[in-house]
Order: C-alpha cells, then structure tokens, then sequence
C-alpha cells in the first residue's frame, strides 16, 4: 500500500492568521497520525510564513511515523535538518518569494550541486528524496546524484485530470517505470485530492509515498479531519 504523508503547513497558516497557537501544528501532527496517516511533512521556509523553523524541532519527537521534511537546501534549512535529523528530507527548488513549489530540480544542471547536498545528507542517516518534473532526463540525472528517491511534482497531472485529460498519467508512468528500472524509489505530490488520488495511485507502479496538504485540509473542512484520512487511506490500497 502507498503510504500516506499528511503536509500540514496550512494548519501553520491558520495558525499564524492570527497569531497564538491555534490551531496546534504539533497536536495535528499527533491527531493525524492517531487517525491512520503514515507520515508528516513539513516545509519551512525561510519567511516562516506557515511552518516555522522551531515547529520542525517541536514536531521531531512527536512524529513517531515518517517525518519528511521538504525545502531548498539553503544553509539554514541544511543546519534545520542535520540538526532534527527527520526520516527523509525532499529536495525542492523553491525561489525564496515562491508561493507554493511550482517547478522540479533540473538535476543535469545542478548535479554537483545536489550530489554535495545528498552526500551530506546521507552520511547523518537522512534518506533523500529529490522534487523532479515527469521528465526521464530529469530522472536519470536524480540516479546520478545519489539520491534514494524521487518525487513527481504532479501538479499538471491534477490540473488535466481535472479537465478530463486522463492521458496526462502517462509522463508519470513512464518516469515511474524508469525509476523503478534504475533503482530509485517514487514519492509523489502536489495538488493531488481525493478526486484523483486513486487513478494516480493505480497507473504509477512502485509509488511508495504520497505528500498531500492544501486539498487535504480544504476537504476536511466538509468532512471532518479523522474521516479525511480514512478516505485517502482507502483508496490508496
């Protein structure tokens, strides 16, 4: 079964709103994990806008799952991470102002730069995944950095799903099998839903782990946080 990784910066957003600790990032994380989920992700950046730095270090002993933790490897999210040492950390080429990620690494241009990173990573006991585009170039250039996985930025697959477009599964299938080829595991997320979850899941061989946030909480708005999780559960099997 593809294992499920609740994102909750949008909690952190609530929170911040209006400052104070309501709701709390670190009991959600908890009630998340008590309701089924099989992991937590988070995404600091360096505005602290949503997660901040200190509710990375909040969450670490209370994420008893797996604990992703997802930025631009930037000095201080490097020191974040070498000092939470989470369970994996997934590489993401956020521009500083960027308001959601919206791009995949290109990893021929920047290998020396990401086999560096990798490198550190993985000497303190952090699997590593990298935040690729459905491209098989892109995906070959993960393999060469050292990276233990990837994961498909999915976002045009939700979009043309959306519409109908059910063809646009076939880039992720086809980066799917090859990293499956090459030895690579496969992460996916962004913009997925409990309306496209299960056709995504069903046509990527060897998914092993989706990271799901913004649709997740604006459903559990209507449905109840707890019945949310069961669902994406479900049809993830």
């Amino acid at each position: 079964m593809t294992k499920l990784s609740v994102n909750i910066n949008k909690i952190a957003t609530l929170r911040n709103s209006r400052g104070g600790d309501v709701p709390n990032v670190v009991q959600f994380a908890k009630d998340v994990q008590r309701f089924g989920a099989e992991g937590v992700t988070v995404h600091p950046r360096p505005d602290e806008r949503h997660i901040k730095y200190q509710d990375t270090r909040d969450l670490k002993p209370e994420v008893y799952t797996e604990f992703n933790v997802e930025g631009n490897p930037i000095k201080s999210f490097m020191d974040l991470v070498l000092e939470v040492k989470p369970t994996q950390v997934t590489l993401v080429p956020d521009a500083v102002d960027a308001l959601t990620s919206d791009a995949g690494w290109d990893t021929v241009k920047n290998k020396e730069f990401l086999t560096g990173v990798i490198s550190e990573f993985k000497s303190n006991g952090i699997r590593t995944s990298i935040f690729v585009d459905p491209v098989l170039k892109m995906i070959e250039g993960a393999k060469a950095t050292g990276t233990d996985r990837i994961e498909l930025y999915t976002e045009s697959y939700a979009h043309q799903y959306g519409l109908g477009n059910q063809s646009a599964i076939e880039p992720f299938t086809k980066a799917a099998e090859l990293a499956n080829e090459i030895g690579l595991g496969v992460n996916a997320g962004h913009d997925l839903s409990l309306k496209n979850i299960k056709f995504f899941k069903d046509n990527i061989p060897g998914l092993l782990e989706v990271s799901i946030g913004h649709a997740l909480v604006a459903e559990s708005l209507y449905l109840g946080i707890e019945n949310v999780v069961q669902m994406y559960l479900h049809k993830l099997k």
